[in-house]
């Protein structure tokens, strides 16, 4: 792949993903969709190590996908190409917002991307849900959950839920387990 091809491609995941991090996995998605250097196997290894390594989400996925399809100095274009666009944006919004922050407009356009970004948080919930938990070589649809995740998935959930720890404990907890229990 051309850098020039992954910077535009990552530009446009950066140009669209309204929410953060997590709104960039529908992109990834398709992505992995349309070119044979993703894979969905892949994107979900990514995801892992992206949640559990220190920066920003999106962008270390972009790295991990421009290493993958272009080797480093792809690693080193998609980022770019993912936060070029929305820096610009959110500087010149920064400094505009002061004046027009009382505009029904400028309200109404906040008021309609904040179910924009809960829709691609919710999608790549359930992509990252599908890649984790379900399993699609299932000979029959109750079969299709891969049984050892959803119980380490329910117990890491309900202790996320009830202690509050640090999330570095739960995601060393998970590796642990899949270490142990050969996951």
């Amino acid at each position: 792949m051309s850098l020039f091809v992954l910077y535009m491609e990552l530009l446009k995941i950066g140009l669209f993903s309204i929410g953060g991090g997590p709104a960039t996995l529908p992109f990834f998605f398709d992505l992995a969709a349309r070119y044979d250097w993703l894979s969905p196997e892949k994107l979900g290894n990514f995801l892992a190590i992206s949640q559990s390594s220190p920066g920003a989400m999106g962008v270390n996925m972009a790295a991990q996908a421009g290493f993958a399809a272009a080797g480093i100095p792809g690693a080193f274009i998609a980022p770019l190409g993912l936060v070029g666009i929305p820096i610009v944006v959110i500087i010149l919004v920064a400094r505009m917002l002061d004046h027009f922050k009382e505009n029904r407009t400028v309200g109404a356009v906040f008021s309609g991307l904040r179910p924009a970004a809960a829709g691609l948080i919710g999608a790549a919930g359930l992509g990252v849900w599908k890649l984790s938990l379900y399993d699609g070589t299932a000979p029959v649809w109750y079969n299709a959950l891969r049984p050892r995740e959803a119980l380490l998935f329910a117990v890491l959930f309900a202790l996320i839920w009830k202690f509050k720890k640090h999330p570095i404990v739960y995601i060393a907890a998970a590796g642990i387990t899949g270490i142990v229990f050969k996951f």
